[in-house]
């Protein structure tokens, strides 16, 4: 058996686990992303975590085939470097491959944290049989990972994919990133909790107000999320229109609303995709979810991406 450790950094939390070549989660830890605290010491508190968990399963250093790291992006993979992440921003520049390189003498790869993603649905997941399928992250903030002719589509520095940032609607505001109405400004779980607090004048997190909407109890939520939904089926046309994919696969937090999110989506590209056959791709619910980040790490070494 050949082993791998997959580490997801993500702004509030890292992952990292122990995964097998056959993609079994041997074990698994969780860490607060301490901002506080500089990258290199943070990169030490994971690599401990990563050393224990070796270390509970009788392994050593040696039986690693090598370890995956998956980020946010920006990030340049070339260099091995953490670029400008906006959830990470004492991380900037950071040279995080070569940071770990103090604690393992193994090889290290890095790349997006949602092309990892993508690789463990290829690898384990809701895309097993597909050789062109775009994955898409809906959480906190919105990216994809893109497989195509049966490899992943990185880029040139391995910023591919990043979704969140293209405009869906000029009309729906300042996106931080400089640009007005980006996908992840309007459809995100941060877009949704932002737009309906400011509406229902107190916090209020996305799920709850997919409960106010879907049970009928709140019109105003009901018409955002109607909203939402129809944003999220103009990137996904788009994605389609560009990439042709034979699927589509729908990750993140608010993929778990379920099904009327799917009916929505699919419905939306049905009438709107350019290409008759592109109207019929099918869209699924990521397989992996907490799990694809780490998976997909460690899939960075197990498999030939």
């Amino acid at each position: 058996m050949k082993y791998a450790v997959g580490i997801d950094i993500g702004g509030t939390k890292t992952a990292l686990g122990l995964v097998t070549s056959d993609g079994q989660v041997l074990s698994k830890a969780s860490l607060t992303t301490d901002l506080s605290l500089a990258p290199s010491d943070m990169v030490d508190k994971i690599a401990e975590a990563a050393h224990r968990l070796l270390s509970e399963s009788s392994l050593q250093q040696t039986d690693l085939q090598g370890i995956g790291l998956g980020a946010p992006g920006p990030l340049n993979t070339k260099l091995g470097q953490i670029a400008e992440p906006p959830n990470l921003r004492s991380w900037w520049n950071f040279p995080v491959v070569e940071s770990f390189k103090r604690h393992f003498q193994v090889p290290i790869v890095l790349e997006n944290d949602a092309t990892a993603a993508a690789l463990a649905e290829k690898w384990m997941g809701a895309a097993k049989s597909a050789d062109h399928f775009v994955y898409i992250t809906i959480s906190t903030g919105i990216g994809a990972g893109i497989y195509s002719h049966g490899r992943l589509i990185t880029g040139a520095t391995g910023n591919a994919g990043d979704i969140g940032h293209m405009v869906v609607d000029p009309s729906g505001g300042d996106c931080p990133c400089g640009q007005r109405g980006c996908f992840e400004h309007i459809a995100s779980g941060t877009a949704i909790a932002r737009e309906a607090s400011s509406l229902l004048q107190r916090p209020v997190t996305s799920k709850e107000v997919f409960e106010l909407a879907l049970s009928g109890q709140n019109t105003e939520m009901k018409q955002l999320v109607d909203r939402v939904f129809g944003n999220i089926g103009v990137g996904c046309a788009t994605l389609i229109n560009t990439f042709d994919p034979e699927l589509l696969v729908i990750g993140g937090g608010v993929s778990q609303v379920g099904e009327p999110l799917f009916e929505a989506v699919g419905a939306y590209i049905k009438r709107n995709a350019l290409n008759p056959s592109g109207r019929n791709t099918p869209v699924v619910p990521a397989a992996l979810q907490q799990e694809a980040g780490l998976i997909g790490a460690a899939a960075l070494i197990h498999t030939k991406y």
